[in-house]
């Protein structure tokens, strides 16, 4: 389903703002998407641009589930059978996203935000990125781009993700396309960490039909439905890239990153742009729920594994409880090594029992006070690769961020092979219920 079908959809269904106001992409814009506390938003009229902007896309699991024409409750199963069970896309000549053939290349048409006044420019959030890889083939992934001049952006490349690994193998430009209001399984998929090789695209393809088409410039297959597409390359030339506001709601620093030029523009007829609130409620949800079938898929392969939570607090990053049915007295050890194999991001996890709930921090909480010993259930890894949105990490310019990693078993400890000596020693024990009516009835 396009952008413009979900919103038509969400529309009927009572979800979605209409702001009619002008409103300003230069501050005024990300102030609006916040006060709406990031739902569904649709901005009717932009200063200094013709383009609409659609603000929320893929800020509740509700919108992503309708996106993908499937019930909420089957979200999370059908991120784990799209990983499990890629689909090839389906190639055609004729495209929404080619609909219009810009003459000129102009990115000030388009109606950038400037979240922050202390941000190094407008930022284009929502950005996704298509490159070939020699040796592993098409790869999607998520960039935020920050407009330079009318025609070139710096963008922001992961030291050692997919994108960064392909530029530095290229021996010059780098052909790339930018994707922007791409249809909500791309964008799901583009936000996956699979094994190397693997092609996004049939991803998105097995979550939701996604035709493909190939960009006017180079021989990319990009997705058919997109709103608006920036087709390009990326130079060995780089320059400043930030300040800007990550992840983890605190301001990344400014780094020496590739410049996109962008040769053409093409969109859909009456293409809405998407924002993206960096730091918001949808930048961590559409980065931290597609790390949750990654998680599972690892653990799942080592125990058997109930459920995984990326926590709020954490980011929707850095932290993540997974819920397991232990088996075996080292079950919950194994699932900590495993965890970190599904997401080489994560910092912190806690292993529970199937009787805690990974959602309910205070159940976790008091899982890690009863049944935690740190003598035999902690893990340290120390020098570890991590996120570069971790402000505490230990940051080298051009290199890996590296940093402590620890998991916590807060499963209940086994004393015999079969499992624990007295398990009702870890329950909880609570009152029978009794008829209050007896006691607090109206006296005569």
């Amino acid at each position: 389903m396009d952008l413009e079908a979900f919103l038509n959809q969400a529309d009927e269904l009572g979800w979605l703002h209409h702001v009619q106001a002008t409103v300003n992409p230069y501050l005024e814009m990300a102030r609006v998407i916040y006060s709406l506390h990031e739902e569904l938003a649709l901005f009717e009229c932009v200063t200094g641009s013709s383009f609409r902007v659609a603000a929320g896309v893929c800020s509740q699991q509700r919108y992503l589930a309708k996106a993908l024409g499937i019930e909420e409750s089957q979200l999370m199963d059908a991120l784990r059978s799209a990983l499990r069970q890629p689909l090839p896309s389906r190639a055609v000549n004729d495209a929404p996203c080619q609909q219009v053939v810009e003459p000129d290349v102009n990115l000030n048409c388009l109606p950038i935000l400037t979240h922050f006044a202390e941000d190094g420019g407008p930022y284009i959030t929502s950005g996704v990125a298509v490159v070939c890889d020699p040796d592993l083939g098409r790869n999607l992934s998520f960039h935020r781009l920050m407009q330079v001049d009318a025609h070139r952006m710096t963008i922001r490349l992961v030291e050692g993700r997919g994108l960064y690994t392909t530029w530095t193998k290229a021996k010059g430009p780098l052909p790339v396309v930018m994707c922007l209001g791409a249809p909500a399984q791309v964008q799901l998929a583009a936000a996956m960490s699979p094994r190397p090789g693997m092609d996004e695209m049939a991803i998105a393809n097995a979550l939701s039909p996604t035709p493909t088409v190939k960009a006017l410039t180079c021989n990319l297959e990009i997705p058919a439905e997109t709103e608006i597409v920036l087709e390009g390359y990326l130079t060995r030339e780089t320059s400043d890239e930030g300040p800007f506001i990550d992840l983890t709601r605190t301001r990344d620093f400014v780094r020496q990153q590739p410049f996109f030029v962008i040769e053409k523009i093409t969109h859909r007829t009456n293409a809405i742009f998407q924002a993206l609130l960096p730091g918001g409620e949808e930048h961590r949800l559409l980065m931290g729920l597609p790390r949750v079938p990654t998680i599972f898929e690892a653990v799942n392969q080592v125990c058997r594994c109930l459920h995984v939570s990326i926590t709020s607090g954490g980011g929707h990053w850095l932290h993540a409880v997974v819920q397991i049915d232990k088996q075996h007295p080292d079950d919950g050890l194994k699932a900590i090594e495993a965890a970190f194999r599904g997401h080489n991001s994560l910092k912190h996890v806690v292993i529970v029992d199937r009787d805690i709930n990974p959602e309910d921090m205070s159940a976790v909480e008091w899982s890690i006070a009863t049944r935690f010993q740190a003598g035999k259930g902690l893990v340290v890894l120390n020098n570890q690769p991590s996120s570069s949105l971790d402000p505490s990490a230990t940051h080298v310019p051009g290199a890996k961020a590296r940093t402590s990693k620890m998991g916590l078993d807060a499963t209940i400890p086994w004393d015999t092979p079969a499992g624990p000596l007295n398990p009702a020693d870890f329950t909880t024990v609570t009152y029978e219920p009794i008829n209050l009516q007896r006691f607090l009835g109206t006296q005569g």
